[in-house]
């Protein structure tokens, strides 16, 4: 129930609705004072005088979220007409409420340093008038003390706007941090595990298909049993072996859910830095070279090394911006990531993302260099288009 109450005070349309009828009360209330006889109100001004008092208090509070300030102004204006049609009797409620308003509006919604300058200048230009009209011992005073109060309250609840706001980024962050590095430490393992079918599982069921064939080509005399045996071990061992390449593409190129949509690739780079630029981290992107076709694997893998790379920036950099350079070459394409933080650690690269990267460049016989510059930390992977056999 409270978080329903809250969600509705935060709804803009709810707060505009809030700051008419704020609007409406004082306009309403000054013009019932207005036409109250004037013996009985006190007010000796001019009739157009008292109106035009009763729009600068009222109308501009409409905008005091943009423009606290002019508002203030203006209500502080409206408020000195009148304290001077009525003085030296007590001046009306409602310019009161609209100053206090006015005050708390600077202080929610400017910075520290104007709204205290638009509290001093305020308080100079009303001690002039308020000493002429013999206001200072009697309503001075008290006035300072609540305006005070009301920038003061304006200015913690914009301390505790702040501190949401900042709270919710920092969410959204942690939330895209926790999304990357999922999908991160899932593509490792899925290539742990392809390594390890291929050096080991691959590799033995290989063997064996090749001592069959050996052993039929050497047996002695017809044997017709033993050979067919053999032609059985050997045709089912090379389906095997088909069977776990198929196996390892799916492995290496494609990820959960692989049959229904495709991995990414460079061509997904935008979708990645869009991600990393919600998060809080401005991300510069270059592409030098003319664009060409990778191998679904090593265009996997670019992406990966750019994501993790982005990833860390995010995470350790302590930045606020980085660039993403991808440079394609002849016979190598480069992903290069620079950011311009003081973090990182210990600047040792032996972090578990760095390992992965390197892994992954090491697959396609690349290299990845990763390390402190002079203003930060750049990663560069080097990844020929041909992969060694």
């Amino acid at each position: 129930m409270a978080d329903r109450v809250i969600a509705l005070l935060r709804n803009p349309a709810v707060q505009r609705a809030g700051d008419v009828l704020l609007v409406v009360a004082i306009l309403v209330g000054s013009v019932a004072d207005i036409l109250t006889p004037r013996a009985a109100s006190g007010w000796d001004g001019a009739r157009p005088l008292d109106f035009l008092a009763a729009l600068l208090i009222s109308v501009p509070l409409l905008w005091r979220k943009t423009s606290p300030i002019p508002v203030l102004a203006l209500v502080f204006v409206g408020g000195l007409i009148d304290v001077a049609l009525v003085a030296p009797r007590q001046a009306g409620f409602e310019p009161f409420v609209a100053e206090i308003v006015a005050f708390y509006s600077v202080g929610a919604y400017e910075t520290e340093r104007r709204a205290l300058a638009a509290y001093v200048a305020s308080v100079v230009v009303g001690v002039i008038p308020a000493a002429y009209f013999h206001e200072l011992t009697g309503n001075m005073a008290p006035s300072l003390v609540w305006t005070l109060g009301a920038l003061l309250v304006g200015r913690i609840i914009r301390s505790w706007r702040d501190r949401a706001v900042a709270l919710e980024q920092a969410n959204r962050e942690l939330e895209l941090q926790r999304d990357l590095q999922a999908e991160a430490a899932v593509a490792v393992e899925r290539g742990r595990i392809a390594r390890e079918l291929h050096d080991v599982i691959a590799h033995n069921v290989s063997m064996i298909v090749v001592q069959a064939g050996a052993a039929a080509r050497v047996i002695e005399g017809p044997q017709p049993h033993v050979r067919e045996a053999l032609e059985a071990i050997e045709t089912a061992g090379r389906a095997t072996v088909d069977e776990m390449r198929r196996l390892l593409g799916v492995l290496r190129e494609t990820g959960d859910g692989a049959s229904l949509s495709p991995q990414p690739g460079l061509g997904q780079l935008d979708d990645l830095v869009g991600k990393v630029r919600e998060a809080g981290l401005t991300v510069d992107v270059r592409v030098e070279g003319a664009p060409v076709s990778l191998a679904p694997a090593l265009d996997l893998t670019a992406y990966r090394i750019a994501q993790e790379a982005l990833t860390n920036a995010l995470k350790h950099a302590e930045c606020e911006r980085a660039e993403l350079t991808v440079r394609y070459e002849d016979a190598a394409v480069e992903i290069e990531v620079r950011d311009y933080g003081a973090g990182h650690g210990s600047g040792s690269g032996a972090g578990l993302g760095l390992i992965g990267m390197r892994e992954r460049a090491a697959l396609w016989g690349g290299r990845l260099e990763a390390g402190r510059t002079t203003d930060g930390w750049r990663v560069r992977a080097r990844l020929p288009i041909e992969a060694p056999s």
